[in-house]
């Protein structure tokens, strides 16, 4: 018989066996550790002598006994029966303190700065053996195809809609203010939304040509734009260049927090009303019963959850100071009558 078919006529249950009445040397102690009747171990074990071409159990005058065939067999079946334990509750569980893993993640820099370091940490401190893969999350970026790939485990980011062909899990939410040098009058003495749209505002570099952030698609649902005189692609240095510049950085209030302090800047209300920002992680099917990508995902949310939010303080600058009814003008008029979408 030939090798490819002979391997096509054993499967793992006659495996089972073969150990199993190798290791009792009793086929009716077989049956009982098996669960089966004796006749049906008995059948199994004529298909391994065929398969063999070797009787594997023979009777002496003190009971059965295996043939040399057959004991060499023992270990190499045990062998198979654990690599298959092995193989299949490795699909079933993930021990994050011996477990080998590398987890990709694409996450976008609009991020708490706070967040990806403690992130990391979090896993580290977990799942030591397991390697960690950061990737930008950009619009040049096709992350359908990557989390459908495998290429990524998840990606972190912000959407006004999240795409619904994909598994999300809510992160947290986030108020929209604008971030400027104290140095800035605004800091001072509030601003009316003609100020706020007249300013000179800083913002990301849009990710392709006539792509527009969740601040600019908002305003343009209203009739408005600003005036945006600087742009960089690296959103987190943009706080240093608004410490020294008259520049406005309009962006989730728990990113702006965390420079407060570590630069001359202030945080204060954006005169224009937005839905608050959502962040979520996304995840494909292919991955959504995965126990290791399940892991993740929960110590994602549980880092998310863990992050410092702080109501304003009594010290916060000022509110925004309304136009005056006889001189507001269109943007005023724009934002009293605006509907504001609220968003889950």
């Amino acid at each position: 018989m030939k090798d490819q078919q002979l391997f096509d006529k054993i499967d793992l249950h006659l495996i089972r066996v073969l150990h199993t009445v190798l290791t009792e040397r009793n086929v009716s102690r077989a049956a009982l550790r098996l669960g089966m009747y004796q006749p049906a171990v008995s059948a199994a074990l004529r298909r391994l002598r065929d398969l063999a071409g070797d009787p594997l159990l023979v009777r002496t005058g003190t009971g059965m006994v295996p043939t040399p065939a057959g004991l060499r067999m023992i270990e190499p079946a045990a062998h198979i029966l654990r690599s298959a334990e092995m193989m299949f509750a490795d699909a079933r569980r993930f021990d994050p303190a011996t477990a080998r893993h590398t987890f990709t993640l694409a996450a976008s820099d609009y991020l708490d700065p706070f967040f990806l370091p403690q992130l990391v940490a979090h896993l580290k401190a977990q799942a030591p053996l397991c390697g960690i893969e950061i990737q930008p999350l950009s619009g040049e970026s096709d992350y359908h195809r990557r989390l459908a790939q495998g290429e990524v485990d998840v990606v972190i980011g912000n959407w006004p809609q999240p795409p619904g062909d994909l598994h999300l899990g809510r992160l947290f939410g986030d108020e929209v203010v604008c971030l400027v040098s104290k140095n800035h009058p605004a800091a001072r003495r509030g601003w009316t939304v003609e100020d706020w749209l007249q300013a000179e505002h800083i913002a990301p570099t849009p990710t392709h040509p006539g792509a527009r952030g969740v601040i600019d698609t908002h305003l343009a649902t209203l009739g408005l734009s600003r005036h945006i005189s600087a742009r960089c692609p690296h959103f987190s240095l943009i706080p240093a260049m608004v410490a020294s510049t008259l520049l406005v950085l309009t962006t989730g209030r728990q990113f702006c927090e965390r420079f407060v302090g570590a630069l001359p800047v202030a945080i204060i209300p954006c005169p224009v009303p937005f839905p608050r920002l959502m962040y979520y992680q996304l995840w494909h099917e292919r991955t959504h019963a995965s126990p290791a990508a399940q892991w993740l995902r929960d110590a994602i949310k549980t880092v998310a959850s863990g992050l410092r939010q702080e109501a304003p303080g009594a010290d916060e600058p000022p509110a925004p100071r309304p136009a005056a009814p006889r001189r507001a003008g269109r943007a005023s008029r724009a934002v009293q009558h605006a509907h504001i979408p609220s968003v889950a």
